[in-house]
């Protein structure tokens, strides 16, 4: 089940063996399994998503790139 969350800081994605590309601030919708995290978005006409390595997608969290909400009990 996607969860949503907020690029706030500067996240980075890499197509094949291609150059770092910046996910643009804002929200995103979250995909997570237990070694890869999908991260997706809307930016006007263009749908974006790339695939990262979970410990990757931790780091950006730590560091605050990514603000993911506590989840409502």
């Amino acid at each position: 089940m996607a969860q949503r969350a907020q690029v706030t800081g500067t996240v980075e994605y890499r197509e094949g063996d291609g150059v770092n590309i910046v996910i643009r601030p804002g929200p995103i919708e979250v995909e997570m399994t237990l070694t890869d995290v999908t991260l997706s978005w809307v930016d006007g006409e263009t749908h974006g998503s790339a695939a990262m390595p979970l410990g990757s997608f931790r780091t950006y969290v730590a560091k605050g790139a990514i603000v993911v909400p506590a989840q409502a009990a």
